[in-house]
């Protein structure tokens, strides 16, 4: 295994409109994270969804994460 294979962390990302409200214009997007080597994945409703799947495996690889 070469060093950027041990530095290079591979996700896929969706995302989609669930739902619309033509009364306040408003969307709610849904979506879902798929770490590609393990294909775990986890379903998303914001953005800090997305950081926290995420920051599971960074911390795996050391690298320093915060926390809000």
């Amino acid at each position: 295994m070469d060093d950027l294979e041990i530095t290079t962390l591979s996700f896929v990302l969706r995302i989609w409109v669930e739902e619309t409200s033509t009364e306040t214009n408003e969307v709610m997007w849904r979506g879902h994270i798929t770490h590609v080597p393990s294909r775990m994945r986890q379903y998303v409703q914001d953005f800090g969804g997305i950081n926290s799947f995420v920051g599971q495996y960074l911390k795996q690889v050391s690298v320093p994460v915060e926390t809000p």
